[in-house]
């Protein structure tokens, strides 16, 4: 292939990895789609994500948007950490799916910043996280090898 990676060796080694993910998994949650930049990932709300009000505790809403920005990161096939997240809810969730959409918003050698949306079914916005992370010279592929 001439040294060229396409995005199916990049994207196959993330998703053996993220198949180990078992705290998105424990509260249910799932990734739809991935791509370098850009993640949709979503979960169906269940009572355990419900916080005393009987509407979705901010740290599952938090949780989402971080499989989202994790795995839109870390699809480039570098590994990528997480140095700042901040969110802000500006609507309550009570039932239904909520959905998580990560869209890179500039990336560079060391630091890349991206944007999370999360939205109801009747996409509404619930949620808005901004996320910066650190990229590590580690590669995906390596780091499961």
């Amino acid at each position: 292939m001439n040294g060229v990676i396409t995005v199916q060796e990049t994207i196959t080694p993330f998703m053996e990895l993220l198949s180990k993910d078992r705290f998105s998994a424990y509260c249910n949650m799932e990734v739809l789609e991935v791509s370098p930049g850009y993640a949709k990932a979503r979960m169906l709300i269940a009572d355990e994500h419900l916080n005393a009000f009987g509407t979705v505790h901010g740290g599952a809403i938090f949780t989402l948007a971080d499989l989202a920005f994790g795995s839109a990161s870390n699809a480039h096939g570098r590994v990528s950490v997480a140095i700042n997240c901040s969110i802000a809810f500006v609507k309550a969730a009570k039932k239904g799916y909520l959905t998580a959409e990560a869209r890179e918003v500039s990336i560079g050698h060391k630091l890349a910043t991206y944007v999370i949306t999360v939205t109801d079914e009747e996409n509404e916005i619930i949620a808005s996280f901004q996320g910066t992370v650190y990229r590590k010279n580690e590669t995906i592929e390596g780091l499961i090898a």
